[in-house]
Parts: C-alpha cells; structure tokens; sequence
C-alpha cells in the first residue's frame, strides 16, 4: 500500500473566510480530517461526503486526546495510504505544536507538507479595532505564550527584556495566567497605566472584548466573569479601539441565526448573514430530491410545443425541469409558441441562465400576484403547464381552471423532512445559544416544528424568547397556525428581503 500524505494546516482565528486557498483545497481532498477545538465548525461542511472526520479538541481543563496520541493518530491514517488535513485553529507555526507532529511524521517516512494560517495574535485585534503596530505608537511586536510547558523547571520568558521594550505583546492562552502575567510585567517596568485589551473567541459572531490598563485589567476580568480562549494584547495600540472599532458594530454582530433552508440552498443565505456580523447555523429541515414518479414529467415533455403558457414559481423547478429537458437531449427550441411566466427574481434569473426570456413577472412574489399580472393575457382553452413541488399550494392551478383553461401540473422535485442535526438545535435552543430563526417556505417551518416534537420536546416552549422571521405573508400564515409569534415579515419575498428583517429583528 502507498504512504499517505499529511497537511499541517492553519485554519485560521475563527471567521471561516480567514483560512488560506491552498488551506481550503486541503480541507477538500482530505480523506482524513482531523480538526480542533478552535477551527471553524462551518470549514468541515466543504469535505467530501465520504471524509473521515475525527476530533481531537482541547480545552483548559480536558483533552479528547494527548497530544502523543494525536501525533501517533496522524502517522497511522497516513500509513494507511490516507490523505490527511490536520487543521488547526491559528498558524500551526504560533504555539500549534506542530513541530512535534511533523517530527513524528519525519521519523515514520511520512510526506508531510505545512500550510501556514492567519494567527490569533494579529487578526483578533483587527478584528476588535486594534493593529497591532501603529507608526505613532510602536515599531515592533512580540507573541507570547501565556501558558508554558508546565514541565519546565523555570520560565523562558525574559520579563525584564519584554516589559522595558515599547512594542505591543500578545499573550496567547494566558487567560488563566492573568494575574502572574500583570504582575510580571509591573514588577519589571511595565507602567500600570498600559492598554490592555481582552478578545474572546475572536473574529466569530460570540467576540467579546474587555478593555482596561495592567492595573485594572484582573479586577475587570472577575466581574466580568471573562473565560478562555482568548487573546491579551498590551500596549498603546489598545487605545486606537475607541476609533476603529468596526466588526463589533455589524448589524447582526452577535446574532446566532438558524437557517431552515434545504442543505443544498442554505450557503447563499448564511454567507449574508455571515458577512452582516452574524453566525448562521445551518439546520436544514427540508430536503429537495427528484420525484419517485417521472411518467408524467415524460408525458408533459412528449408534448411540449403544445402549451401556450409555461409557469415557474421557484428556481428548484426550473432546476429540475431543466435537468429532466437534458437528460431526454431536448432543447429550449421545444417551447416553441409558448410564453414563461414565473414567480420571483430568483426564478427569472435562473430562467435567463438557461436562454429563455420571461414574458411575465409580477411584482408580488406569490401566486396571488402571478394571477393579477397575467389575468388580461389568458383565454379559455390554453394549455397552461405548471412545473413544480409536490407540496406547492393548490390556489394557482384551482384559479387557473376556473377560468377555464387546461392546466397540466407535473411534480419536478419533492420535498421531505430533513432533522439529521435535530438534538444539537434542541441543545442550543435550551442554553439560548439561538437568537434568531429564519423561515423560507411554509414546509420550513412545519418541518421545524415537526422536528423538533418528534423528540417528544414542546417546540414551543423551546423558542420562546426566540426572534423568528418569515420571507413572506404565506409564509408567516403558517408560522401563526403552528403557534409562533413572528417577529418580522420581508417586505420582499427575497433572500435579501429576509435579510433585511433578520436585521431588523436583531435590533428589536
């Protein structure tokens, strides 16, 4: 059997958009993914399906695994002829211990290669408001350990040489060090009155940063009942905070926002919240999969120059239906005489993608509206062809009929229930780790419900005192007919229009 291959990857502070391109890549052709504590969850979700995903996370107090353990785990995956990401929160280079994993990895004949990472150490900063160097207040910078190999007969940190310099240090998991590290630093020149700043799980939705001087700072800290993991900066450049302080001011800054769309779609919407400050947890209630029966999807095409109207109302069925149209070699010359009307932007953009020009697009994003828009343009006797879910309302076809034309509805893709993280929700849902949920369709807020009793919970109860938000007017309906109290409705049935109330939910 082949060796293997080892990467040492850095995956950054948190933010999943602060990991390196070639750190990704890794991530993505992995066999193997070993992460931990401090790299973001939302990194794992771009592994392939069959990747072997296995944990190895640190705290303070507990270890899933020693670190011999974890050396000798990477050594025996690569001698298996596996691909192995070994990500890492940080730079594996600053305190990540990856000296010791690569020299194992040298005596054992392992390939391995480093991909360096942002550090904690100057992107947490930035992210609080505060570079790290400053023309007018330092010209160097200096990264400590605040927490040394507890074997060590004595420090190996020169405090008389780090106090006196006038440069900024960052202390790296110190924070149970704090009142050894202070006193260190007054003890042999520090002045009392230095900047000090303190950033929790920085660059993440959760940051939380504390502010003060070397002689406040501990006292501070108590009372605010500060934790780990967190970075201590100290210098001048502390007080450039008040100024530039920008990613703590994003409208959703702070906001854990659940996302209820299906897997497939959901990237779109957390990448928006994500870039508006919040953190989106993905719980995907809804899967969308092709139809068991296609005989009648082959029938409707068999005759597909026949209709007079073709009626999107989502971008899944033009999706699906455009995939059937390709799969049986047919091209959008089939149409032939018949108009596109749709539903939504979205719908129409997709439509476009595919060559076909949309004769009607109402403003309002429901069938409702669809019916006023094309109402003048209809006579009785038209063939009408609805393409779309298996759950999609009855309204437009029922009112279509009644007007007397030939309606031919074809199923395009199904929708089930999808609960696969279900108890990890409930989990956050009881600490009031969830601030905010999001509902993009009628089916994603039954399914949540549905989910979340059939673990014998009262949903509820769980998400009392959670904002909830709904894209449209049928939408918040069903939300109020399950029993939630929705907290706002898009003014627009839109990603972006759901956006916009997220953040107006979160200012409530």
């Amino acid at each position: 059997m082949d060796k293997g291959k080892v990467y040492l990857v850095g995956a950054g502070p948190g933010d999943p958009k602060l990991i390196t391109v070639k750190g990704l890549e890794c991530v993505k052709k992995a066999e193997v993914l070993v992460y931990d504590r401090l790299s973001s969850p939302r990194l794992l979700a771009y592994a392939k399906p069959d990747c072997e995903l296995i944990y190895v996370g640190k705290k303070p107090d507990r270890h899933t695994l020693r670190q011999e353990e974890i050396n000798q785990l990477l050594v025996d995956k690569a001698l298996e002829g596996k691909i192995v990401t070994r990500l890492k929160g940080g730079d594996p280079c600053i305190f990540g211990r990856v000296g010791e994993e690569a020299e194992l990895l040298v005596d054992n004949g392992v390939e391995f290669e480093i991909v360096p990472g942002i550090t904690s150490g100057i992107a947490v900063p930035a992210y609080a408001g505060i570079p790290v160097t400053h023309r007018d207040y330092n010209s160097s910078f200096a990264i400590v350990t605040g927490h040394e190999d507890p074997e060590k007969m004595e420090s190996s940190i020169d405090w008389d040489k780090l106090s006196t310099a006038t440069g900024t240090i960052a202390f790296y998991m110190g924070i149970s060090n704090l009142a050894t590290i202070v006193k260190n630093l007054v003890k042999h020149g520090r002045p009392a009155t230095t900047p000090v700043a303190l950033i929790r799980w920085g660059t993440r939705p959760e940051q939380w940063t504390l502010t003060g001087t070397l002689e406040t700072i501990v006292e501070t800290v108590e009372k605010a009942k500060f934790t780990s993991p967190a970075i201590i900066l100290v210098g001048e450049v502390v007080r450039l905070r008040e100024k530039l302080n920008w990613y703590e001011k994003k409208p959703l800054f702070g906001q854990r926002v659940l996302v209820t769309r299906a897997r497939s779609q959901a990237s779109d919407l957390s990448d928006m919240i994500e870039d508006l400050g919040g953190e989106p947890y993905e719980f995907p209630t809804i899967q969308i999969l092709p139809p068991n029966d296609v005989q009648s999807i082959d029938n409707a095409l068999a005759k597909l120059g026949e209709y007079d109207w073709i009626i999107f109302t989502s971008p899944n069925g033009v999706s699906y239906f455009m995939n059937y149209l390709k799969e049986k070699k047919i091209d959008i010359r089939a149409f032939g005489k018949a108009k596109i009307a749709c539903v939504g932007p979205k719908t129409s953009e997709l439509l476009e993608n595919y060559g076909l020009v949309v004769d009607v697009l109402p403003s309002q994003f429901i069938a409702e509206g669809l019916l006023d828009s094309i109402e003048d343009q209809l006579k009785p006797g038209q063939k009408i062809l609805l393409p779309r879910a298996d759950i999609a309302r009855k309204t437009l076809p029922e009112e279509l009929k009644k007007r007397g034309l030939e309606v031919t509805e074809i199923d395009t893709y199904e929708t089930k229930m999808d609960a696969s993280n279900v108890e990890e929700v409930i989990e956050l849902l009881q600490e009031n780790r969830i601030q905010i949920i999001t509902f993009t369709s009628s089916s994603t807020a039954s399914n949540f419900v549905e989910a979340l009793s059939s673990t014998g919970e009262d949903a509820m109860a769980l998400i009392q005192g959670v904002k909830v938000v709904s894209i449209g007017a049928m939408t918040t309906k069903t939300c109020q007919e399950l029993g939630m109290i929705v907290t706002v409705e898009a003014d627009e049935s839109t990603l972006v229009g759901l956006v916009n109330a997220t953040i107006q939910a979160a200012a409530k």
